[in-house]
């Protein structure tokens, strides 16, 4: 409910900004003009109320797959670009009334010097805020439709990681690591291909899947069966379950069905070649060292997502054997802090996925943004703290919105030295 009350404000403020910003802009129009723009502005509000009334009423896994991708999509870019407008009208009316509280309350004296600011100067100021907030709308909306065609654009990210201690025989180990696949939000089978390609491609020495295969029902990965099965590595590929995987946001009939559907995805896994590791671990020899890679359910610190998670289980008997390099595959990033840092200091590496990035943000050397990173203290690229490290990859798929803009899907390649 609280929830439902947010998106009501939120879309309401749109409404009124929105319509605020088009009557100062428009003022000097004609009223034939002017009223095609409004009337034209009121079907896209209703399309945009009546869309996401639809969504929350019969979900978004009822619907054909061509409607999500792009409807959410159409959606999604239509009612952030009028949350666009509707913050910077704020933020220019905050200002606004700043300005007035100092200018009659602290420095009334000044006031009475200077004289009062001409209505002219008042209209014009407001004018010229309303069609900045409207360019930004438009432009933050015709930047998510053109995030549509970003959707396969993989970019190949290459880490080289020094790790104290690394053993020689370790140094130059490759590891290839994916993430958060979503396969029902698929639709193109050759440019998912051209994606595991340019892995094969890179001829890493292992291969890790950190979580999210599907995106409600394990039967979503069925279709691509074929393009998934030619991940191959010396040492393997190995997979674990995120919090998409479990089925916890579909209305089964029956707990029976929720518990096969995630029987059947286990055997999925088995059947693309990967090892699927459920709160467990395997020690790996490579050029004669040996390591341990562990990989545990999905165990987020976040409220609203499932702790199924038992790292102190996957770890059991390693705590007597003395190994080099302990690397951990663990859905959510929040799980590095609220957890691995402090009760598990050996683990030299956590892999991580989950956040996508958000799908959309500002993703260039040496900056990067996006608006997960106010739920997510690590949602992208490597993290240090004393001699551990945490790597979040940025995603392979996509769900929800169908594309990405300025967070491309992420394939990451990490050397270690």
């Amino acid at each position: 409910m609280s929830a439902l009350l947010i998106f009501l404000t939120l879309a309401l403020a749109a409404e009124y900004y929105t319509y605020a910003a088009l009557a100062r802009v428009t003022f000097k129009l004609s009223r034939r003009i002017r009223l095609v723009l409004f009337v034209l502005n009121g079907i896209l509000s209703v399309f945009i109320f009546l869309g996401f009334y639809a969504l929350y009423l019969w979900g978004e896994n009822e619907w054909p797959l061509n409607v999500i991708k792009y409807g959410v999509s159409i959606l999604m870019g239509a009612f952030l670009g009028k949350i666009c407008i509707a913050i910077l009208m704020f933020t220019g009316d905050l200002f606004l009334l700043i300005r007035i509280f100092l200018r009659f309350i602290v420095f009334s004296w000044s006031r009475r010097r200077r004289g009062p600011v001409s209505e002219k100067y008042k209209i014009s100021r407001s004018v010229f805020i309303s069609r900045f907030a409207l360019i930004c709308g438009a432009a933050l909306t015709t930047g998510l439709a053109y995030g549509i065609t970003n959707r396969y654009r993989y970019n190949i990210r290459k880490v080289s990681l020094s790790l104290n201690g690394l053993p020689p025989g370790l140094k130059g180990l490759r590891i290839a690591q994916i993430s958060d696949i979503h396969s029902g939000s698929f639709d193109n089978a050759g440019a998912v291909l051209a994606g595991v390609n340019s892995i094969i491609r890179e001829k890493p020495d292992i291969i890790l899947f950190t979580g999210d295969l599907v995106n409600f029902r394990s039967q979503e990965i069925i279709p691509y069966m074929p393009v998934f099965k030619g991940l191959h590595a010396p040492l393997g590929v190995f997979s674990i379950l995120g919090n998409h995987d479990y089925g916890d946001y579909v209305p089964w009939p029956s707990e029976e069905e929720k518990i096969n559907d995630l029987k059947d995805l286990k055997l999925y896994h088995k059947e693309l070649g990967w090892q699927l590791l459920l709160n467990e671990h395997k020690i790996l020899s490579w050029k004669g060292e040996s390591f341990a890679l562990i990989g545990v359910e999905n165990w987020s610190a976040k409220a609203h997502f499932p702790k199924y998670g038992d790292l102190r289980k996957a770890m059991s008997g390693l705590e007597n054997v003395n190994l080099p390099l302990k690397i951990l595959m663990s859905h959510d990033p929040s799980h590095w802090d609220a957890e691995v840092r402090d009760q598990f200091p050996d683990v030299a590496l956590t892999l991580s996925g989950h956040t996508h990035g958000m799908q959309f943000g500002i993703d260039i050397p040496g900056f990067k943004w996006s608006p997960v990173q106010y739920v997510y203290k690590q949602w992208a690229d490597l993290y240090r703290e004393k001699n551990q490290y945490l790597y979040v990859n940025r995603g392979f798929g996509f769900i929800g919105y169908q594309g990405r803009l300025g967070v491309l899907p992420e394939i990451t390649l990490i050397e270690l030295n």
